[in-house]
């Protein structure tokens, strides 16, 4: 379906200035259309954006619609622009993996399946905003379980987990 120019380029406007994903509710509601009209134009864009060499790109990512530097670009960025996060261990990774995979999923669950202590780096995941506590567990003492977030999807530039890499057993 072709929208109106005026209408997707005040949905362009919205997405460049946005720091963060934005949902179709939120998109609709900002141009007065229904969710479903925000979600055909954002996609109408994402398949315009994926012929044109603009250096940037259209993504939905954890749940909304995201401007992104296209990949072959990101040396140029990167020399200008210092993320917020900087890049993690190989035991934080490895632990975010438990979590992402086996959530929701207790610190005792963690250091079983790492077999080392984790409660230092699930403090960092969490003070990052990788991970959150989602409550605790029906079992004795009360464990907290842990679950990955939104700023776990942005950081991977991913939309759900179901993007995630299968697991394969060898």
């Amino acid at each position: 379906m072709l929208f109106d120019e005026k209408l997707k380029s005040a949905m362009e406007s919205i997405l460049f200035v946005s720091s963060e994903p934005m949902d179709e509710k939120k998109l609709a509601q900002l141009l007065e259309i229904k969710p479903k009209e925000a979600r055909e134009i954002a996609e109408e864009l994402i398949k315009e954006y994926e012929g044109r060499n603009a250096g940037f790109k259209l993504l939905k990512v954890a749940g909304g619609y995201f401007y992104a530097v296209a990949p072959e670009m990101s040396e140029y960025v990167r020399q200008l622009y210092k993320p917020k996060y900087t890049s993690l261990s190989n035991a934080s990774l490895e632990t975010l993996a438990v979590v992402a995979y086996q959530q929701p999923v207790t610190r005792a669950e963690i250091e079983k399946i790492r077999g080392v202590n984790s409660d230092k780096i699930v403090s960092n995941l969490t003070e990052k905003g990788l991970i959150k506590e989602l409550g605790k567990k029906e079992a004795p003492g009360r464990p907290s379980i842990y679950g990955t977030t939104r700023e776990f999807l942005l950081y991977f530039g991913i939309n759900s987990l179901d993007e995630l890499p299968k697991i394969t057993e060898s």
